[in-house]
């Protein structure tokens, strides 16, 4: 077995582990500063909506075109007055977009571009994208997340409970404040594509925080008839038992957006692919650090105010307070144990999950002759 899988094995039996609940508090506020740093450019820079959100021209060149992406750039601007994207096609085309022109100007533009470029204004092909068309694009784009955040919250409030479609909730926003936060700082082009990339990587996150609220719900059965554990060890085996499986699926699901957001879009210019390559790359490392350090550590939170989980958190201390008295060791904590049901729930994470058949009577008489 590998190294990762080994790695895996243990963190599924408990035998090693991380407590992410305890340090929920820095998770949090972690969270809280990026996600202010990314409100915070949404409104200082704003987004670069495209072409198809603000209405305008995008004007194709015929093949060939011996002009560098530099210099259609320079000519469109002057032209229009108006900031232009020029990308070059694979054919050896241009594609340049001006975004707030209307349809006189836009046959002047043309014009005024045939001349810098040197060709025939025939052979430029110009299709105008009217500002109404793009404003029902983002009023169904805006449509289409709410009904997603509302039905996510129906079913795993169903599914689940309410507490943890609130804490999905609180992690599908964060990682939306995030993604729409770093478009606004990085300044891409914002197209129907940037908002097809951030509906998917909702299911994404959505993916990874089912799978640990699975586990957890399993290991919650029954859970206040016994006094091992609190809500949030239970958690926190939830989280370290499912750690590999999300942090492989994230890796894998990452390396060919990598692919496309650096080598397609950064190395081979392929600036098309930017749009919906970064909000893929953002919004899936979002999600998977908001399923693991936001959306479990909130429900264990939330889970803990309950009366119940208050008097077992309560039960639990006072067990391992008496334990702790009578002698401090492992063995001793299994005897004050020993009268309860194996398996009432998961063993806590930690080097100290052992089977009280390994431990009970070490070091001391069993009160059996020998």
């Amino acid at each position: 077995m590998s190294k990762l899988g080994t790695l895996g094995a243990r963190l599924h039996r408990g035998e090693i582990g991380y407590d992410f609940v305890k340090n929920r508090k820095i998770w949090y506020g972690l969270s809280i500063l990026i996600t202010i740093l990314a409100i915070a450019g949404l409104a200082v820079r704003g987004l670069n909506m495209g072409i198809e959100f603000q209405g305008g021209a995008v004007f194709n060149t015929p093949k060939n075109t011996t002009a560098s992406v530099s210099q259609a750039e320079e000519y469109a601007e002057a032209a229009s007055g108006h900031d232009a994207i020029v990308q070059k096609l694979g054919d050896g085309s241009l594609r340049i977009q001006v975004a707030g022109i209307d349809t006189g100007a836009a046959n002047e533009i043309k014009s005024t571009l045939a001349g810098d470029l040197k060709i025939d204004s025939e052979q430029i092909n110009a299709e105008l994208v009217g500002p109404s068309w793009g404003e029902q694009i983002a009023n169904k784009a805006w449509q289409g997340l709410g009904i997603f955040l509302v039905l996510v919250v129906i079913y795993l409030a169903i599914a689940f409970e309410w507490r943890m479609a609130v804490a999905a909730f609180v992690a599908l926003i964060h990682d939306i404040t995030i993604t729409v936060g770093i478009y606004a700082l990085v300044g891409f082009e914002v197209t129907p594509g940037t908002v097809i990339g951030l509906l998917t990587i909702l299911g994404y996150s959505l993916y990874d925080t089912v799978v640990v609220f699975d586990s957890l719900k399993e290991q919650t059965k029954d859970l206040t008839k016994q006094t091992r554990w609190t809500y949030s060890d239970v958690a926190n085996r939830s989280i370290n038992s499912t750690l590999v499986r999300s942090i492989n699926t994230t890796v894998v699901a990452l390396l060919p957006v990598a692919g496309l957001l650096f080598i397609g879009g950064g190395v081979l210019g392929a600036g098309m692919l930017n749009d919906i390559s970064l909000s893929l790359f953002v919004g899936l490392a979002a999600g998977a650090y908001s399923s693991i350090f936001i959306a479990t550590p909130l429900v264990a939170d939330l889970k803990e105010r309950e009366p119940a989980m208050k008097a077992l958190k309560k039960r639990v201390l006072a067990k391992r307070a008496q334990a702790a008295a009578q002698g401090g060791t492992d063995a001793d904590a299994e005897e004050t144990y020993a009268d309860e049901p194996e398996d009432a729930a998961p063993a806590v994470v930690g080097p100290r999950n052992q089977p009280a058949s390994r431990t009970r009577g070490r070091g001391r008489p069993s009160g059996k002759r020998r």
